[in-house]
C-alpha cells in the first residue's frame, strides 16, 4: 500500500507499508521500519544526515488503554501512575476512533496497561493494531499470567518488556515469552539509588539463570519524581550510574535505557577511557534523546495528547488535547501551539528533559 502525506515545510512524503515493512520517504525525512526485526532506521537528505527535526510526525504512539492495577501484592512503590485496583479502561470502540484520528506514519503502539486482564477488549485493540499495519508492544510484570495471556502476547506483539517486582514472576515470564519464539523481550528496571544493589542482582542473574537465555536485554528507566515515586526514591549519581554501564559492557550484557537516560549515558561513553572510538561510535546511533513531540505521542486512557505521559498533570498540561473530536491530528494536535511550545523549548535545551531532573 501507497499513501502520501504533507509536510510542514510543503513537500510530500510517500509512505510505502506492506506485512514486512513500513518506508516513509522525501527530500530532508526518511524512515524505515522493519515490522519482523523491530529495526528502525532515520534519515535525512543522506544516511549520514539525521535530516530536518522540525518536518519529523509522529512515529510511534505511546497509549495507555487502562489504568487498573493490582501490583504484586499491594500497587508499586514506584508507580509514576499512582494506578489502584479500581481504574478505567479504553473501549475497543474508542480505541478505534482514536486510532482513525492518526497519521499513516504511525509505526508502533506501546500500550500501557496496568494489569495483564485490566482491559477485556486489549486482544481484539492489538489484532486490530496488527490488520492496520501497526505493531503493538507492552510492559508487564508477570502476574496475573496464564498461558492464553503468553499465546496472545507472542501471537500479536512485536516486543514485550518485563518489569521487575517480583523476579521470579518476571523471569518465569520471560521464559515462557522466549519458549514461544519471541526474540525482542527485555526486562524493565526502574533505577534509582534505592534499587541500585537490586540491579547488580539482575544483571548477574542475566549471565546465569537460564529463564534469562534468551531474552534481548536489560533496559534501565531513570527515576522521574511522579506519582508514588515522588517520595522515597533519590537519583542514582552520575557515578554510579558510569559504575553500573561500566559493569554491566565487561560482562557483554545488553543493555539499554529510556530516552530521559540518553545523556547520562552519553556522559558515562565520555568517561570510560576503556571504550573504543568505534564502540562511542556505535553506542551514538543507537541512543535516541527525547522524542516526545517530535517522533512520539502520548495518548491517554481518557483520549487525550500529551508529548508524554510523564507530561501528563505538569504546568501546563494539566489538561491534554482531545483527540477524537479534533478534525486532523497534524493540524489540530501535532501543530498545536501548546505541542510547538513544547517541542521548541525541548530543542532549545538539546532534547534533554524540560520537566525533570534526571
Amino acid at each position: 500500500m501507497k499513501t502520501e502525506i504533507k509536510l510542514t515545510n510543503g513537500d510530500v512524503a510517500t509512505i510505502v507499508d506492506n506485512k514486512d515493512i513500513k518506508i516513509l520517504k522525501s527530500p530532508d525525512y526518511n524512515f524505515y521500519f522493519d515490522k519482523k526485526s523491530g529495526l528502525f532506521c532515520r534519515w535525512g537528505k543522506t544516511e549520514d544526515d539525521d535530516g530536518d527535526i522540525n518536518l519529523s510526525l509522529p512515529e510511534i504512539i505511546d497509549m495507555e488503554i487502562s489504568t487498573t492495577c493490582h501490583g504484586i501484592d499491594k500497587p508499586c512503590k514506584f508507580c509514576y501512575k499512582s494506578n489502584t485496583s479500581k481504574g478505567e479502561y479504553m473501549t475497543f470502540e474508542t480505541f478505534k476512533k482514536v486510532f482513525s484520528k492518526l497519521p499513516p506514519t504511525i509505526t508502533q503502539l506501546a500500550a500501557g496497561i496496568g494489569d495483564i486482564d485490566a482491559n477485556p477488549d486489549m486482544w481484539k485493540i492489538f489484532a486490530y493494531c496488527r490488520k492496520q499495519g501497526v505493531i503493538p508492544n507492552v510492559t508487564i510484570n508477570g502476574a496475573r499470567m496464564i498461558p492464553e495471556y503468553f499465546d496472545n502476547l507472542a501471537k500479536y506483539c512485536g516486543a514485550v518488556a518485563c518489569s521487575v517486582y517480583d523476579k521470579e514472576l518476571t523471569y518465569n515470564a520471560i521464559k515462557e515469552l522466549t519458549d514461544r519464539g519471541m526474540s525482542q523481550i527485555n526486562i524493565h528496571f526502574f533505577l534509582s539509588t534505592e534499587t541500585e544493589t537490586l540491579a547488580y542482582e539482575v544483571l548477574n542473574d542475566i549471565q546465569n539463570d537460564p529463564r534469562l537465555k534468551k531474552m534481548n536485554a536489560c533496559v534501565f528507566l531513570s527515576l522521574k519524581k511522579k506519582g508514588n515515586a515522588k517520595t522515597g526514591f533519590t537519583q542514582l549519581s552520575q557515578e554510579k550510574f558510569n559504575d553500573l554501564c561500566k559493569f554491566a559492557i565487561s560482562k557483554n550484557i545488553k543493555i539499554g535505557f529510556d530516552s530521559c537516560s540518553s545523556d547520562k549515558f552519553f556522559k558515562y561513553l565520555d568517561s570510560d577511557k576503556s571504550l573504543t572510538e568505534e564502540f562511542k561510535k556505535q553506542m551514538d546511533q543507537c541512543i535516541e534523546k527525547c522524542e516526545s513531540s517530535i517522533f512520539s505521542a502520548y495518548i491517554s486512557c481518557s483520549s487525550q495528547y500529551f508529548p508524554c505521559s510523564f507530561c501528563e498533570g505538569t504546568k501546563g498540561w494539566e489538561k491534554g488535547i482531545d483527540i477524537i473530536n479534533c478534525k486532523d491530528f497534524i493540524t489540530d494536535v501535532w501543530q498545536n501551539p501548546k505541542t510547538i511550545a513544547f517541542r521548541k523549548k525541548l530543542l532549545s535545551c538539546n532534547r534533554n528533559c524540560t520537566i525533570y531532573n534526571i
